[in-house]
C-alpha cells in the first residue's frame, strides 16, 4: 500500500507534516477508501466464524490507516490554512461522509457484529470490548441500517450535504474574521491598551508591511480593546465588526454571509433525525449521551439560570451604578459592558488580568502544569526537540510513566494569520493494540490562540489564558492516559457527549489553587512568585460577575438545545434566540447582533444540540475536583484514584458509573453553585 512520493500513503508512526502538499490530499483519501471498501467486502465474504479477531481486530487495522492519513490534512486544514489546501480538504469530505454512511448502511456488517453479540464469544469479551459492540450496534441504527433503500440514499445525501455546510460555515467564520483590520497610526486612540497588547498590534502591522499598529478580531487583540481602550467610537466599531461577522450586518455585510447555511444545516439535521424515528435532532443527539430525555436538559439549565439570574441582575445594577457615580455613564451599551466591568473589578480588588500576565511567562506555566501530573498521577513530561512539525512556533513532548514512553502529543500555542480561533484538543493517533500484538501510542494535537512573544521576551499568558492551557491539557490527558486497547473507546473515543468536557475543566481548578499557583507562577524578569497580595486579590475576585457569565453561557446553552429541539420550516433563529433572552440574559445586546452566525461550535464543531454539555460536565468537574478538596489537592489515593476511574478508562463503561466508582455517590450541583460563587 506505501507509495514511496505520498507521504500519507506510507502510515508513519508520527506524521511528515513538511512533505504533505495538497495535491497528495485528495488522491491517498481516494485510495484508502478504495482499499478498505474492498478489504471489508472480502472480509464479509469470507467471514465464516464472527470473531472479536476476524470482525473487529481486523477492520480496525484498515480504520486506522485512514484516520492517520486524515488527521495530520484536517490538522493543518485549521493551523495553516491555504486556498490550495482548503480545496483539497473539502474535495475529501463528501468522499469521506460517503464511505462512513455506506459503512454504517452496511447490512451483512451490521449482522456480522450481531451475530457476535448474540456468539458465545461475547460472553468471555472484557467490559470495554463488549461496550465496543453495543456502541456499534447502536451507531449502526443511528446511521440507517434499518432504512429501506431510498430513504438510506437520502440518509446519505443529508450526510453528505451536511459535511460540506459546516465546512462552509467554518470557511467563512474564518474568512470573515480576517477581511476585518484597521491600521491606526496615532497611538492617542489607544489610550488604555496595555502595552502587551499594544506590542503585538504592532508587530502585526510591521509583518503586513505598515506603520503603526494594527487591529485585527483575533482574540489577543479583541479583548484587550474591548476591556481597556478609553476610546468608545473604536470600541464599538471592532464591537460591530465583531458581533456581525458572517453575517448580512456590519462591515462586511453579505460577504461571508452564514444565514442560510444555517437553515440549511437546521433542515438537514432535522430531517436525518425524522429518517432514523426521532422528533427532532435533539432527541436525535441524546441518544448518544448522558442526559436521558430532552425535558431533563432544559429544566437542568432553566433551573440553574433561575438560581443564577437574580445574582446576575445585582452584579449588572452594580455595574451600571458604578459607572455613573465614577464616570457620569448614563446608558450603559454592550460596548461598555467589559471596559467600565474591567474598572469596577480594579476598584473592587485592585487587580486586572495585565497585572498577573508578567508572572505566567509560558514557559514556566508550560513546566509547572507538567510539575502537577507528575504529583497527580506519577507521569514525566518531557520535551522532544527533533521531530517534524507544520510550524516553527510548535512544541513536541513525551509523556513517561517509569521511564516508559506512554503517549506524546504537539502544542501549537500562539494565535497567527492562516489559523482557526479558539482552543482545541484533537487526536493525532489513538491508542490501540495492533493485529500484530504492537502496542500503538497515542499522540495529541493542543491547540491554542494565546499572545505571541513580543521582542524578546517570552509569551506572558493572563490567567484566563492559563487556565485555558490547563482545560486543553485536561483533554490531551483523557486522550493520552487511557489504558484501553480498542479504539473505539480509547481515550476521548467512546465517550458520552456530555462527560466528555469532565477532565478538562476538572484541571481548571487547580490555577486558583495557591499551591499550584506556587509552581506556575514566576515573574518572567525576577523568577519570583505570584506575590501573596495578589494571590488575595485574585481569589479574591475569581467569582467576579460569574452570575453574569453563568447567565450567558445559559443563553447559548438553551439556544442551541430549543434550536433543535423546536426547529420546523417556519422558524426564526433569531427570534429563538431573543425568547431565550427574555428568559435568561441581563445583557441583551442590539437587534443587529448576529450571535448565531459565528457560533461555529454549533453550525461546524461537535456541540449541535450539545452545547449544554458545558454546564452538564461542569457540574461534575466540580464535585469532582470538590472530593480533592476534602481529602488533599495532591492525595496521591484520591489522584490515583481519578487516573483508575476515569482518565483510564476512556469510553469503555458508562460515564456516571465511572463518576460514581470515583466520588462514591453520583453528582450534586451543590460544589458548582458553591464555586461559582453564586451560593455561599
Amino acid at each position: 500500500m506505501s507509495n514511496p512520493t505520498n507521504p500519507l500513503l506510507q502510515n508513519p508512526e508520527l506524521p511528515q507534516f513538511s512533505e504533505i502538499k495538497p495535491a497528495h490530499v485528495q488522491p491517498a483519501i481516494q485510495q484508502l477508501i478504495e482499499t478498505n471498501e474492498k478489504n471489508i467486502d472480502d472480509l464479509l465474504q469470507q467471514l465464516a466464524d464472527v470473531t472479536w479477531d476476524s470482525l473487529i481486530a481486523t477492520s480496525d487495522e484498515w480504520d486506522d490507516v485512514l484516520s492517520k492519513a486524515w488527521s495530520p490534512v484536517s490538522h493543518m486544514n485549521s493551523v495553516v490554512n491555504s486556498d490550495e489546501l482548503r480545496d483539497a480538504y473539502n474535495a475529501c469530505l463528501p468522499l469521506l461522509s460517503e464511505y462512513s454512511t455506506k459503512l454504517g448502511q452496511n447490512q451483512t456488517l451490521f449482522q456480522a457484529y450481531k451475530a457476535l453479540s448474540e456468539s458465545e464469544q461475547f460472553a468471555s469479551l472484557d467490559t470495554a470490548q463488549k461496550q465496543v459492540v453495543s456502541n456499534a450496534l447502536r451507531d449502526f441504527h443511528l446511521s440507517g441500517v434499518d432504512l429501506p433503500e431510498e430513504k438510506k440514499q437520502r440518509f446519505s445525501e443529508l450526510k453528505k450535504q451536511l459535511s460540506e455546510l459546516t465546512s462552509k460555515f467554518s470557511e467563512n467564520v474564518l474568512d470573515a474574521t480576517h477581511a476585518w483590520s484597521k491600521l491606526i497610526s496615532d497611538v492617542s486612540e489607544l489610550a488604555g491598551v496595555p502595552e502587551s497588547a499594544l506590542g503585538l498590534m504592532k508587530q502585526q502591522a510591521e509583518q503586513a508591511g505598515e506603520e503603526g499598529y494594527r487591529l485585527t478580531l483575533d482574540i489577543p487583540v479583541y479583548l484587550p480593546v474591548m476591556t481597556y481602550c478609553e476610546n468608545q467610537a473604536l470600541r464599538k466599531e471592532m464591537y460591530t465588526a465583531y458581533a456581525t461577522k458572517a453575517s448580512d450586518q456590519g462591515p462586511n455585510a453579505g460577504e461571508y454571509d452564514n444565514t442560510s447555511i444555517m437553515y440549511d444545516v437546521l433542515k438537514c439535521r432535522k430531517e436525518l433525525a425524522q429518517l432514523l424515528g426521532f422528533n427532532s435532532y435533539a432527541e436525535r443527539s441524546l441518544a448518544t449521551k448522558m442526559a436521558e430525555n430532552t425535558d431533563q436538559v432544559v429544566e437542568f439549565l432553566f433551573d440553574l439560570a433561575e438560581k443564577s439570574k437574580p445574582v446576575a441582575e445585582k452584579e449588572l445594577e452594580e455595574l451600571k451604578t458604578f459607572a455613573k457615580e465614577n464616570f457620569g455613564v448614563e446608558e450603559m451599551n454592550p460596548w461598555d459592558v467589559g471596559f467600565y466591568g474591567e474598572k469596577l473589578k480594579h476598584a473592587r480588588y485592585e487587580i486586572s488580568q495585565e497585572q498577573l500576565r508578567p508572572y505566567f511567562p509560558f514557559p514556566k506555566v508550560v513546566s509547572g502544569m507538567f510539575e502537577l501530573v507528575q504529583r497527580l498521577y506519577g507521569i514525566t513530561v518531557v520535551e522532544i526537540t527533533e521531530f517534524d512539525r507544520w510550524h516553527d512556533q510548535v512544541h513536541f513532548y513525551e509523556i513517561q510513566k517509569e521511564g516508559e514512553a506512554i503517549a506524546r502529543f504537539y502544542l501549537d500555542p500562539y494565535a497567527r494569520a492562516k489559523k482557526r480561533g479558539g482552543a482545541w484538543m484533537d487526536e493525532c493517533r489513538v491508542r490501540r493494540l495492533r493485529q500484530d500484538g504492537s502496542l500503538q501510542l497515542p499522540v495529541a494535537y493542543l491547540v491554542c490562540n494565546f499572545t505571541p512573544p513580543v521582542g524578546d521576551q517570552p509569551a506572558l499568558l493572563t490567567h484566563d489564558e492559563v487556565t485555558t492551557l490547563f482545560h486543553e491539557f485536561g483533554h490531551g490527558l483523557h486522550h493520552m492516559l487511557t489504558q484501553i486497547n480498542y479504539s473505539a473507546v480509547s481515550g476521548i473515543n467512546g465517550v458520552a457527549w456530555d462527560a466528555v468536557e469532565l477532565p478538562s475543566q476538572f484541571m481548571e481548578n487547580f490555577c486558583w489553587e495557591e499551591e499550584v499557583l506556587d509552581f506556575i507562577s514566576g515573574h518572567f524578569e525576577t523568577g519570583e512568585p505570584l506575590p501573596k497580595s495578589l494571590l488575595e486579590k485574585m481569589l479574591a475576585a475569581k467569582n467576579f460577575q460569574s452570575g453574569m457569565q453563568m447567565v450567558r453561557q445559559l443563553e447559548f446553552s438553551l439556544f442551541d438545545f430549543i434550536l433543535h429541539r423546536d426547529f420546523d420550516e417556519n422558524t426564526d433563529i433569531l427570534n429563538i434566540l431573543n425568547e431565550v433572552r427574555e428568559k435568561v440574559a441581563v445583557i441583551v445586546p442590539p437587534e443587529w447582533h448576529r450571535f448565531p452566525h459565528s457560533f461555529s461550535h454549533i453550525f461546524a464543531g461537535g456541540y449541535a444540540a450539545g452545547y449544554y454539555s458545558y454546564k452538564w460536565a461542569e457540574v461534575l468537574s466540580a464535585d469532582a475536583f470538590s472530593r480533592f478538596e476534602e481529602e488533599g489537592l495532591f492525595n496521591a489515593e484520591v489522584g490515583h484514584s481519578f487516573l483508575n476511574n476515569i482518565l483510564e478508562k476512556g469510553g469503555s463503561s458508562e460515564p456516571m458509573a465511572l463518576f460514581v466508582a470515583f466520588r462514591g455517590r453520583k453528582p450534586t450541583v451543590d460544589a458548582l453553585l458553591r464555586h461559582s460563587g453564586i451560593t455561599a
